[in-house]
């Protein structure tokens, strides 16, 4: 197998590793996180801005650490969608710049789909496999029948649960990103106030915003008649009632499909109580499990590099006329043009 050189730009991590039969030469990230949080949430032109002023230097720490050169690269990978519009641009265009000048193919990847094959670099898929994607921007159980083929049989009818995460520690006070500081103090939570499980009655999809939107009044009546929040089991009231409806939808999957393996992708797969839990479930059940390493669970080029090998194997090139899109579909993956 070629080296293949990735670019990752669709919100706020700047990334580019470089691959070699498997075997990760380099992962190279630059998060802006603490510039975001002065603004409570990713502001896409700032983004893209701080992507413009990292990408040529994050390819050259890359290059050296994966000790090439450009001219060993034999193909470029790049997240074309879905993410930021401004943010996926710019890396869209460093991609197609070093695939003209090298003269080498250019290969696009859908975000999800490479939050997905991360898991590979724990262990080899099973197929029928079902994946679990959850985030700040997605919510979806995807059926996989054998290697690049996507059936979405499940998602969010509105906010995806990270973006619920966040809404709900904005709300709360917390800097953003608030998802692990709600997990954080979890932790030290029992399950107190009692909350709506969303969207019971649907076997695979989910609904996020009815959750949200009875935490913020929970907390709201509690403040009017001057009773103190505790924190800690108001976090994990939301956490457990969240991530539980997560994990039996998921499991709804894996049962009715059959599916010899199951993993979970994305940032929200960071979540302490839903790694737990999902591995008590499908060890109770003996279904095999990936859960990718937490360097591995935010945006990265690594998994952009992984599913790019698979992409090459099957020569799934795209023209140099490719542009970014924020609406790219998983189940759409091998249409590029």
């Amino acid at each position: 197998m070629p080296i293949i050189l990735a670019v990752e730009t669709s919100c706020d991590e700047t990334a580019v590793a470089i691959i070699k039969n498997g075997k990760l030469l380099s992962n190279v990230v630059s998060s802006q996180v603490d510039v975001h949080k002065k603004s409570g949430g990713v502001i896409p032109d700032v983004a893209a801005r701080l992507h413009v002023e990292n990408i040529i230097s994050i390819l050259q720490q890359a290059l050296k650490e994966a000790k090439i050169h450009l001219k060993d690269i034999k193909a470029i990978a790049v997240t074309r969608g879905p993410g930021l519009i401004t943010a996926l641009h710019i890396g869209v265009q460093a991609a197609k710049t070093l695939s003209l000048i090298l003269n080498k193919p250019l290969i696009p990847v859908h975000h999800l789909a490479a939050h997905i094959y991360a898991c590979e670099f724990v262990k080899k898929f099973r197929f029928p496999l079902i994946a679990l994607i959850i985030s700040g921007g997605s919510t979806a159980i995807i059926l996989m029948k054998k290697h690049l083929d996507f059936k979405i049989i499940g998602e969010t009818r509105d906010d995806a649960v990270g973006e619920c995460f966040d809404k709900i520690a904005r709300f709360l006070g917390f800097d953003y990103p608030g998802g692990a500081k709600i997990d954080e103090l979890a932790k030290k939570g029992k399950y107190k106030y009692e909350l709506p499980t969303p969207l019971l009655k649907d076997r695979y999809n989910f609904s996020f915003s009815g959750l949200k939107t009875a935490v913020i009044n929970l907390v709201k009546k509690e403040e009017q008649k001057k009773e103190k929040i505790n924190y800690n089991n108001l976090c994990f009231s939301f956490e457990k009632v969240a991530i539980d409806t997560i994990i039996q939808k998921t499991f709804n999957a894996v049962f009715d499909y059959k599916a010899k393996q199951v993993l979970i992708a994305g940032g929200v797969s960071a979540n302490s109580y839903l790694r737990e839990n999902m591995l008590l479930m499908a060890k109770n059940n003996n279904i095999d499990i990936i859960i990718p390493p937490i360097w591995c669970t935010t945006d990265n080029a690594a998994m952009v590099a992984k599913i790019a090998e698979r992409l090459y194997k099957k020569k799934m090139f795209a023209s140099f006329f490719l542009d970014a899109d924020p609406n790219w579909k998983i189940n759409d993956f091998c249409n590029f043009e």
